[in-house]
């Protein structure tokens, strides 16, 4: 469904999108109505609080869950009218996930944990290229073990850049990483971004980050509270901690 399909200048459009978990007097409005336009190749930080929803939505538009009710578009394809298994050759063919805890295989070096991805997409790079480009191809022989948190989340964007994505979700990915790897994990995905050309989404609560966006949406008890646009961005070194 979605391979071969023409590029258009927006990468997601959501309207009225609600997500409630469970019933009645213990249901629990995650989304209450959000409606947003992300464009293609941006690099956009969703900013908000815990429980804000803002993890709610990277899920949803990466077709890790689903609406309760409302419209999601990716490149005007309809991700609420795919079945199971067209969400799952969207999720293959064109997004690449980074988590806050790197969930890397302790048993596989580096490079193996890389091929875990490209075994399995369309396009992939080679895995020591993927390495190469979160500077660590010198890395590629050893364990997660044998590395630094910060090493670490570089494999885990190099796994996901691997596929050579469309769209990059990184759900608080310098979350547990202290300001100097944190900021090297900052610059990895905005080459990623500039180089490869993904949209890059960053979800996290951290406020100063949004500084280096090119578009920041504010978050507060599950909607859409600001958008801004950055008309000047800061640098991943300028970023304060």
């Amino acid at each position: 469904m979605i391979q071969g399909m023409a590029m258009t200048e927006t990468a997601y459009s959501v309207q009225k999108l609600r997500k409630i978990y469970g019933e009645g007097e213990a249901a629990v409005h995650a989304l209450r109505g959000v409606d947003l336009d992300i464009p293609k190749g941006e690099f956009v930080v969703l900013l908000g609080p815990s429980g804000s929803g803002k993890s709610t939505l990277l899920n949803i538009l990466g077709g890790l869950d689903r609406g309760t009710d409302g419209d999601v578009r990716f490149m005007q394809h309809d991700l609420a009218a795919m079945s199971d298994a067209e969400l799952t050759r969207y999720r293959r063919d064109h997004v690449g996930f980074v988590f806050q805890f790197y969930n890397l295989m302790p048993s596989l070096t580096a490079r193996e944990n890389v091929e875990l991805v490209t075994e399995i997409a369309s396009d992939p790079m080679d895995p020591d290229e993927a390495l190469d480009l979160v500077g660590l191809d010198h890395r590629s022989d050893h364990f997660p073990a044998q590395m630094s948190g910060g090493e670490q989340q570089r494999v885990a964007i190099a796994r996901a850049i691997a596929k050579r994505p469309t769209v990059l979700f990184c759900d608080e990915p310098t979350g547990a990483l202290d300001s100097t790897t944190g900021r090297a994990v900052l610059r990895v995905l905005k080459d990623v971004n500039e180089r490869l050309g993904s949209t890059v989404l960053v979800v996290t609560h951290a406020a100063s980050q949004a500084a280096m966006a090119d578009r920041v949406v504010h978050f507060a008890d599950g909607d859409v509270r600001e958008v801004i646009v950055n008309e000047t961005k800061s640098t991943p070194d300028e970023i304060e901690w």
